[in-house]
C-alpha cells in the first residue's frame, strides 16, 4: 500500500491515507493527538504534526468516506447496474407500453451492454447526442470546440460501442480509441478516456476526454474524496486521488520516460505518446483536454504533468483545456505554476460552473484546506446567465445564509424543466428521469445541479463567452452577458 512506497518524487512533503488500515480507535486518537504520525492509516514525514483539530476531522472522515465506499462498492455497481438495465429495457422496446405489448408477445428485446445502443444512467439524464447544428466549425470555430467538449465530456461515459457509432456516424469523426486506464493503488483499471480527431480548417484537432465520477462508482468516488497529497518541486501540493487516477507509480512517481508494465496502461503515458504520434503525423494538429467533475481534474493536472516535464511541442499544440463541474486540484502554489506555464504557452483554460453545482466547490478553500482553483471561471446561473468572474459564487458551498436561496433555486429548476422546451425549443426537453432527478436539488441542490444538462445547456446558450481570445489563466477583466428571460 501507500506506506512502502518510494515518495522520492516529491519534496519529501506528503500525507497518504489508507483506508485499508484504519479502524474505529484510530479515527478516534486520531481527533485527540496532533501527532498523527503515529497512527497506523496516515504516512507522512516523521517531523509533521496536525494542530488543527478541524482539519484532523476532515482527515479522518476522507479516510472513513474511503472505506465506507468499499465496503459498498458491490451493492452500489450491482444498484447501479440494475438502474441502467431498467432503463435501457424500457428505451431499446420503445417506451414502457412497448415494453408490455413485447413480454405479451414475447418478443421482448433484452439490451446488451457492450451495444452501440447502450447508454449510462449519465447519458439517460440527458439523451442528447448530435451535435447543436447552428454551430458550425465553419462558421464560428471557438464556439464549435466548446460545443464539441462538453459533449466530448458527456460521451464519456458510454461504452466503446456507443463512442464509436456516435463520433463516426454521427459526428462524422475518427474515433482514435477507448481506454481503461490502470490505477496502480486500487490495483484495477478505474481511469476512462477516450480520444477522437476532427478536421479544422486546415489542421487536426485531437480531444482528449477524461470521463468524470459515474454515479455507481465507488472507486471513482473513492479518487474524489481521497484527500492524500504530494508536493511537487515547483508545482506545490497537488491531489493525491487525482494523481493516483492519472497514472502514479506507487514506486516511480510520474518519472517523464516511465517504463509501464504489460497489461497495465496509465492515462498520462499512454495519451501523451499518442499526442506526440500524432503530431509526427501532421506536424499541423492541435489538441484539447476536456472533461465533467474528475474527469476535468484529470484534464487540469494532465497538463500539469505536461508541464513539469516540459513537454514543450504538445504544449505548442495544445489549444485548450475545457473542464466542467470540476474539483479543486492543488493548492495555492499550484496555482501559480499553472497560470505561469499557461501564459508562457498561451493555453487557454475554461473552467465553467454551473449555479449551485456542488464538486467545483470541493474540497473546500480555507485556513482548514489548502486546496484553491486558479484562473477564471465561466460562471452560469440557472437562467443561464453567463459571466467570467475570479472565482464563482459561495466558493465553498456549505452556508446556512445561503441554505434558503439554494432552496428556492432547486425549486425554480423544477418548474424551469417543463417550460424550457417552449422557450427554448424541442431540444432542450427534459425527461422524466431527469425531472425526477432535480427533486433531489429540494434536499441537496448542489447535487442535480453537477448533471451536464445544464453545462451542456450552459454552452449551447452563451457559446460567445468561450470566443474570448484573452481568457488565459490569469485573465481579471470581468464580463457579464445578462438575460433574465428565456427566448
Amino acid at each position: 500500500m501507500d506506506m512502502y512506497c518510494d515518495k522520492s518524487f516529491s519534496t519529501g512533503k506528503y500525507m497518504l491515507l489508507d483506508h485499508e488500515k484504519v479502524g474505529v480507535v484510530d479515527l478516534v486518537q486520531m481527533l485527540h493527538s496532533i501527532d498523527i504520525k503515529k497512527r497506523n492509516f496516515v504516512d507522512c514525514p516523521n517531523d509533521m504534526i496536525e494542530e488543527s483539530f478541524k482539519r484532523r476531522w476532515l482527515l479522518s472522515m476522507s479516510v472513513l468516506a474511503q472505506k465506507i465506499l468499499k465496503s459498498i462498492a458491490k451493492p452500489l455497481a450491482d444498484t447501479g447496474s440494475a438502474i441502467e438495465y431498467w432503463l435501457n429495457l424500457v428505451s431499446c422496446n420503445g417506451n414502457l407500453g412497448g415494453l408490455i405489448w413485447n413480454l405479451i408477445r414475447g418478443e421482448m428485446i433484452q439490451p446488451d451492454k457492450t451495444s452501440a445502443t447502450f447508454v449510462s444512467f449519465t447519458g439517460n439524464l440527458d439523451t442528447r447526442v448530435e451535435l447543436d447544428k447552428t454551430i458550425t466549425k465553419c462558421g464560428d470555430k471557438d464556439r464549435y470546440i466548446s460545443l464539441l467538449s462538453v459533449m466530448a465530456a458527456k460521451a464519456s461515459y458510454e461504452n466503446h460501442a456507443y463512442l464509436q457509432y456516435t463520433v463516426t456516424d454521427i459526428w462524422k469523426m475518427e474515433l482514435l480509441g477507448s481506454y481503461d486506464f490502470w490505477n496502480d493503488y486500487q490495483q484495477k483499471a478505474t481511469t476512462q478516456a477516450f480520444m477522437l480527431r476532427d478536421k479544422i480548417d486546415d489542421y487536426d484537432l485531437i480531444v482528449v476526454a477524461f470521463r468524470g465520477t459515474e454515479t455507481f462508482d465507488a472507486d471513482a468516488w473513492s479518487s474524489d474524496v481521497d484527500l492524500s497529497w504530494y508536493e511537487l518541486k515547483d508545482m506545490g501540493k497537488v491531489h493525491g486521488g487525482f494523481m493516483k487516477a492519472l497514472g502514479l507509480k506507487k514506486s516511480q512517481g510520474f518519472e517523464k520516460d516511465l517504463i509501464m508494465n504489460p497489461g497495465e496502461p496509465l492515462a498520462y503515458y499512454v495519451i501523451r505518446d499518442m499526442l506526440k504520434q500524432a503530431l509526427k503525423e501532421n506536424n499541423k494538429t492541435k489538441f484539447i483536454v476536456t472533461g465533467h467533475s474528475l474527469g476535468g481534474a484529470l484534464a487540469v493536472l494532465f497538463t500539469a504533468v505536461l508541464m513539469k516535464d516540459n513537454e514543450v511541442e504538445l504544449l505548442g499544440m495544445l489549444e485548450g483545456v475545457y473542464t466542467y463541474g470540476q474539483p479543486r486540484v492543488g493548492d495555492e502554489t499550484f496555482g501559480h505554476f499553472m497560470e505561469k506555464n499557461m501564459e508562457i504557452h498561451q493555453v487557454k483554460y475554461y473552467r465553467t460552473v454551473y449555479s449551485n453545482d456542488l464538486v467545483p466547490r470541493l474540497p473546500y478553500d480555507d485556513s482548514t484546506m489548502m486546496f484553491k482553483h486558479f484562473g477564471t471561471c465561466l460562471y452560469f446561473d440557472s437562467f443561464y446567465n453567463g459571466k467570467i468572474v475570479d472565482e464563482e459564487p459561495n466558493k465553498n458551498y456549505f452556508s446556512l445564509l445561503s441554505a434558503i436561496p439554494k432552496l428556492i433555486n432547486a425549486g425554480w429548476e423544477i418548474i424551469r424543466s417543463f417550460v424550457i422546451p417552449y422557450t427554448r425549443g424541442a431540444d432542450y426537453s427534459e425527461g422524466f428521469l431527469l425531472k425526477m432527478y432535480r427533486l433531489v436539488g429540494l434536499m441537496i441542490a448542489g447535487v442535480p445541479a453537477h448533471g451536464l444538462q445544464d453545462y451542456v445547456n450552459s454552452v449551447r446558450i452563451r457559446s460567445e463567452l468561450y470566443k474570448d481570445h484573452s481568457i488565459l489563466s490569469n485573465i481579471t477583466t470581468t464580463l457579464v452577458i445578462e438575460d433574465g428571460t428565456f427566448k
